[in-house]
């Protein structure tokens, strides 16, 4: 009987560090799902002021005339798709 009551202590201490480790599994989960969406939401933000770097230096190559041929067709793209979005938000407006 005694050798029983054993086992079955051994198998409720296992069972208690692996609920131990699996809390401490999900704390970690948790933790690094946080750190992904900080480092998502820092990307995101990084890609945005690098697009908004690009157009600046865009703007001041046009400006100084120091564009190549490739350079001036792309400025000249952005600036269309910009003045087609214009068009449409002063159609929306007088409608």
């Amino acid at each position: 009987m005694q050798e029983l009551e054993q086992h079955i202590n051994r198998i409720n201490q296992k069972l208690q560090q692996l609920l131990k480790k699996y809390e401490q599994l999900q704390e970690d989960n948790e933790r690094q799902g946080k750190l992904i969406k900080e480092l998502q939401q820092q990307k995101e933000s990084s890609g945005e002021q690098i697009r908004t770097l690009q157009q600046q230096v865009n703007i001041l190559k046009a400006s100084t005339g120091d564009m190549n041929e490739a350079d001036k067709k792309n400025f000249e793209k952005h600036i269309n798709q910009y003045i087609k979005e214009i068009d449409k938000c002063i159609t929306y407006l007088s409608e």
